[in-house]
């Protein structure tokens, strides 16, 4: 979600929003609950008011929003495509972040990554905001997956591995400033995904070629 988008919600929306693009960006030790509300061009004294746990409180806030926007993208990717597979997806997730990065560079991450390895700064409840931030995205993907043919007891897994996959090229991509790591899970996963449509839901030949004169 773009800066632009936000700027019509509230105060405390434009601080959940400005805490996960400040936690992608520098981890959650560094991000500070001054530094957010000047992001979020939010009244200092409203952090109080609208987040009395604290900072611990905002970042889970912050990662929670991360999941639920994550499971939101699934579904935009998914009307992108105009013959939805597996393949096809994951090479959406990944362009998100191909596009990012060659567009503005390596200085941001996933948000949910970030509030689980900072163990600086996060603590047990941030742990267990960020494994439900994950669920919520796996259930979108896997969702995503089993409507596409894939049957449901494979569906799971393939989503925790899709999303591994990309959380680890993400973090080749940044250490390495170059998107080679993404394209290549994309190209190297692609086949393995589409690989567990059940026979029965994959169009035909014959059916494709006739829906296309």
């Amino acid at each position: 979600m773009a800066a632009a988008e936000v700027s019509r919600y509230g105060a405390r929306e434009r601080m959940v929003f400005s805490a996960a693009q400040l936690i992608r960006r520098d981890g959650v030790a560094a991000t500070g609950m001054r530094d957010v509300a000047v992001h979020a061009q939010a009244p200092r004294g409203s952090l109080q008011h609208y987040f009395p746990g604290g900072k611990e409180q905002l970042v889970n806030e912050a990662v929670g929003w991360t999941g639920r926007y994550a499971g939101r993208r699934v579904d935009r990717f998914l009307a992108a495509l105009s013959e939805p597979t597996p393949s096809g997806l994951f090479g959406e997730m990944v362009r998100q972040w191909t596009d990012e990065y060659e567009a503005v560079g390596f200085a941001g991450g996933c948000p949910v990554a970030a509030a689980t390895v900072d163990r600086a700064g996060a603590g047990e409840t941030t742990r267990e905001a960020a494994s439900a931030a994950f669920a919520t995205w796996s259930g979108s993907i896997a969702r995503a997956l089993t409507g596409m043919g894939v049957p449901e007891e494979r569906a799971e897994a393939l989503a925790t591995l899709m999303i591994s996959a990309l959380e680890g090229a993400i973090l080749v991509a940044r250490a390495e400033r170059d998107v080679r790591a993404l394209r290549t899970v994309a190209r190297e996963l692609g086949p393995l995904l589409d690989a567990a449509v059940r026979e029965d839901t994959r169009p035909r030949a014959e059916d494709h070629r006739s829906n296309h004169r």
